[in-house]
């Protein structure tokens, strides 16, 4: 029954994810709307999540892959087009980490040179190296790199603008606990 569990948390945690598609793309819009003025037209982005199962030396999406299982590893894309007829310029965009998972380190990419910055706290504060603070056995604390056990999001921010009618795409991987 436990096994069970486990599964049904992880195929949640994997439902969650995709929701994450539709707040990018509310967060996107947000963003968006700052920068109106700024541009000559008006950005339209359109966010997309795709995921994929590695499972015998290929990608299954995640639609057709059925239940993961601990150990597997999950691979994600999201894909901001476009669709206006202005620039979206300081555009960002976060994936989630779901619970039940784990980053996998040196796994986020992007086009284009994205800044890659990671949360542990839900999305509060990102960092490239995000830190905790570590009791030492003399009792002094320490601040030490956080394990990537702890991420809970990761966000890409371009400095160059997403040009009307182009797409951009970001991708990391996620081990199943």
């Amino acid at each position: 029954m436990k096994k069970l569990n486990r599964k049904s948390r992880v195929l949640a945690a994997v439902a969650l994810c995709a929701l994450v598609a539709g707040t990018a793309a509310a967060f996107a819009r947000q963003q968006m709307a700052s920068n109106r003025a700024a541009s000559a037209g008006r950005p339209e982005i359109r966010v997309s999540l795709a995921g994929a199962v590695a499972r015998e030396d290929e990608r299954v999406p995640l639609e057709k892959a059925g239940a993961v299982r601990p150990g597997e590893v999950l691979d994600w894309t999201i894909t901001s087009l476009n669709e206006g007829d202005g620039a979206a310029r300081e555009y960002r965009t976060v994936g989630m980490i779901p619970k039940g998972t784990s980053l996998v380190a040196g796994s986020a990419t992007a086009e284009y040179d994205a800044a890659v910055t990671y949360s542990i706290d839900n999305g509060k504060t990102f960092s490239a190296q995000p830190t905790v603070e570590e009791r030492q056995p003399d009792g002094t604390v320490k601040t030490v790199p956080a394990p990537v056990s702890m991420y809970t999001q990761v966000r890409y921010e371009w400095a160059e603008p997403l040009g009307a009618g182009k797409s951009l795409a970001a991708s990391y991987k996620v081990r199943v606990r």
